[in-house]
C-alpha cells in the first residue's frame, strides 16, 4: 500500500505508520523545512519513508495513494482546496483520513476542555516556543467549522463520508472513500 501523510511535521505519525504497515511506501510532506530535516534524522532507520517539501494545498506529486493521511492541519487549511489535491493524488478506492481538534457539545465535557486548556497555558510558561500556540489553540478550536466544511467538500468530489468522534468529542476522525473508478 502507497500512503502519503499531509503536514507530516517532524515525523512522528509518520514513523508509527511504518511501524504499523512495514510493506507499505509513505510519502510525508510538510511546508517546514527545518520540520523535514528533523523528520529525515529521526526517520533514517526506516527504508519505506520519503519527505517532501511542499505546501499541502499546493500538492503536486507524480503519485497517487491507496491512504492519504492528515492529523491537525484541517483548521488551518481550505477544504474545498485540500480535498480536490487530495482527490488528484487518491487511487482507485482510497481512502482519505483527516484527524483534528474540535469543540466538545456535551457541557461537562466542555468544562474539562476548558481546564485542559488552562493546564496548558500554564504549561506554555515553562515552554516558551509553544506559549503562543496554547494561548491560540482555543479560540480557533472554538471558530472552526472543518468537520462539517471537509465532509461538504468530500461528498462534492464524490467520496463517501464516515465520521468518528474521539475523546469526549474533543477531537473528530473523518474518513472519505472513494467512489469512483479512475
Amino acid at each position: 500500500k502507497s500512503i502519503l501523510d499531509l503536514a507530516c511535521g517532524t515525523g512522528i505519525l509518520t514513523r508509527k505508520i511504518a511501524e504499523k504497515f512495514p510493506n507499505s511506501e509513505i510519502v510525508g510532506v510538510d511546508i517546514t523545512e527545518s520540520y523535514l530535516e528533523l523528520a529525515k534524522k529521526n526517520s533514517s532507520s526506516y527504508n519505506n519513508i520519503s519527505y517532501v517539501l511542499q505546501d499541502v494545498e499546493k500538492l503536486h506529486l507524480d503519485s497517487k495513494f491507496d491512504y492519504i493521511t492528515s492529523s491537525y492541519i484541517p483548521k488551518y487549511c481550505d477544504a474545498k482546496i485540500l480535498v480536490k489535491k487530495c482527490v488528484e493524488h487518491l487511487n482507485r478506492d482510497g481512502k482519505i483520513i483527516f484527524h483534528d481538534f474540535t469543540y466538545p457539545k456535551n457541557l461537562v465535557h466542555r468544562k474539562l476542555w476548558g481546564f485542559y486548556f488552562v493546564i496548558l497555558k500554564f504549561v506554555g510558561l515553562f515552554i516558551p516556543s509553544w506559549k503562543e500556540a496554547f494561548k491560540k489553540l482555543p479560540k480557533l478550536i472554538k471558530s472552526s467549522t472543518w468537520v462539517s466544511d471537509y465532509s461538504d467538500a468530500m461528498r462534492e468530489n464524490g467520496l463517501k463520508v464516515e465520521q468518528y468522534s474521539l475523546s469526549c468529542d474533543s477531537s473528530a476522525i473523518l474518513i472519505g472513500t472513494s467512489k469512483i473508478s479512475k
